[in-house]
């Protein structure tokens, strides 16, 4: 069963049937978590790095930026059963599209900041599938953890 995650949301599941989905990755970033031995899985796409220049809009919906989105992405998954010490941590996207002279390097940005969130949190990322100028999907089986990147060029495990 599908749950699809759309722009500036997120979901977290420990359903074994789910799978957590996510289209249109462009300068958004993608973070997918996943926790093998209590099978919780979680799936952010956020459009924005700081909740700074929007705190009615982050207080709304936290999912929108990455300094929001994040904490509340991992306290779901933690609510469900899983370890900060077992998640495998995948991200994607941060692309530069519709930007073509990076006058405003949005997918950069994003990117950044969720690595300065990422350390300042001792959190590893396994793997990665970020910047250059396309659109890309992710796809979270939740019973077995397996994340697959689709791209114009085909699907991948990721």
């Amino acid at each position: 069963m599908d749950r699809v995650v759309d722009i500036a949301d997120f979901a977290v599941s420990n359903d074994p049937r789910a799978t957590l989905v996510t289209y249109s990755l462009g300068s958004c970033i993608g973070v997918a978590i996943w926790d093998p031995e209590a099978k919780v899985g979680g799936l952010l796409h956020y459009m924005l790095p700081e909740s700074a220049i929007s705190p009615d809009k982050a207080k709304a919906n936290p999912a929108m930026f990455a300094d929001t989105g994040v904490p509340a992405l991992f306290r779901a998954a933690y609510e469900l059963g899983a370890a900060k010490k077992r998640l495998v941590v995948r991200v994607a996207g941060g692309s530069q599209l519709l930007d073509d002279n990076g006058t405003f390097n949005i997918g950069k940005r994003n990117y950044v900041m969720l690595r300065k969130i990422f350390w300042k949190n001792g959190i590893l990322i396994e793997k990665e599938d970020v910047g250059g100028s396309i659109s890309r999907t992710l796809r979270l089986r939740c019973s077995e953890g397996r994340l697959t990147l689709k791209t114009r060029d085909g699907e991948r495990d990721l």
